[in-house]
């Protein structure tokens, strides 16, 4: 690839250039990752962020994944929404252990006019530590997203889960459009949108290649594309399907693959290695930040999934030479690099 490229960021992608990007030998692949990613960001820098679940069960969405939908029957115990001073708490932990982001994942379908006071406080109060802030609810209207944006919030999640043609398979509770307008009305409030999915939920790679091609032709680029491999969970439809076979884990080459081609393809994006981390090896988790991945989330969990822990990652940064990222050291703007 030449130089002159590695600066240009594209919505004219077609899935026939996404496919023939997961197609080619995987060290040229990686390599060209690599390039692209040096081109808009600083290497071996990694940004913490941590997830914590303010509102965990109950939700009336059906995905096949999730062992918070009331349609899974997984023993998970619903909870209210968290009292503000609690979500303080943890984030001020947070803090203290490294992680500039703090994300907090509540499981509504949508959140009713009357949690909004809460929700703000939350992002008003955790964004006043000085920690970047990210918050999904589910579905939001347009003067939600506003009024979550009066508050400060930097980063709105709301994941399209996998390619067009799978959707169905996945979620039948809300559509693809359902999500579509919510990462509308984010993006019209100003919010910074943070979107991505999950692989290795049984798809093909012409899924996955439809999964890029969807973020990748959007008018904007997601700021944040959160990259998942599934975690296969016991009384979820996709877990009980994947559980204790072959596909339960997706082939740790096609999933660096997965990353690789997200950073090329939306080179200025943050490409975040989320869940199912903590069953990869090291190794593969150096490919992926090789391949472009800028962001990691710490902690014990993610929402209920389990996560590595603090412990591991100051172990993984020092194995691997990673610095954290420091909120007052952006990343290098497209505009300032020159080829």
């Amino acid at each position: 690839m030449a130089s002159t490229h590695l600066s240009t960021v594209r919505n004219d992608w077609t899935r026939e250039e996404i496919a023939a990007l997961f197609d080619l030998p995987f060290t040229e692949l990686v390599f060209r990752a690599a390039e692209t990613h040096r081109a808009h960001h600083r290497p071996n820098t990694v940004q913490r962020s941590t997830l914590l679940s303010i509102k965990t069960g109950g939700c009336p969405e059906d995905c096949g994944y999730c062992s918070q939908s009331v349609h899974n029957d997984t023993d998970l115990k619903a909870t209210k929404l968290m009292e503000v001073q609690q979500v303080l708490q943890s984030a001020a932990q947070a803090k203290d252990m490294g992680s500039t982001r703090f994300c907090m994942g509540a499981a509504f379908r949508n959140p009713k006019d009357r949690d909004m006071p809460a929700l703000t406080e939350m992002v008003r109060q955790v964004k006043a530590m000085g920690m970047e802030t990210c918050m999904t609810a589910g579905m939001l209207t347009e003067g939600q997203a506003h009024k979550l944006a009066d508050a400060g919030l930097d980063y709105y999640n709301h994941n399209v889960d996998t390619g067009p043609e799978y959707y169905e398979r996945v979620a039948t509770t809300r559509t693809l459009a359902d999500r579509m307008l919510t990462l509308e009305h984010v993006r019209a409030a100003g919010i910074n949108v943070c979107c991505g999915g999950i692989v290795g939920m049984g798809e093909t790679r012409d899924d996955r290649v439809g999964f890029v091609h969807l973020l990748a032709t959007m008018e904007h680029h997601p700021e944040s594309v959160p990259v998942n491999a599934l975690v296969p969970v016991r009384g979820t439809p996709l877990g009980d399907m994947l559980a204790d076979t072959p596909l339960a884990q997706i082939d740790e080459i096609e999933f660096v693959r997965t990353v690789a081609v997200a950073r090329i393809t939306m080179p200025a994006s943050m490409v975040r290695l989320s869940a199912g981390r903590e069953s990869m090896s090291v190794s593969t988790q150096a490919l992926c930040f090789m391949a472009g991945a800028n962001s990691i989330f710490s902690g014990e969990k993610l929402l209920t999934a389990p996560n590595a822990g603090d412990d591991s990652d100051d172990t993984l940064f020092a194995r691997l030479g990673l610095d954290a990222m420091e909120l007052d050291v952006p990343c290098v703007a497209q505009e300032e690099m020159t080829v």
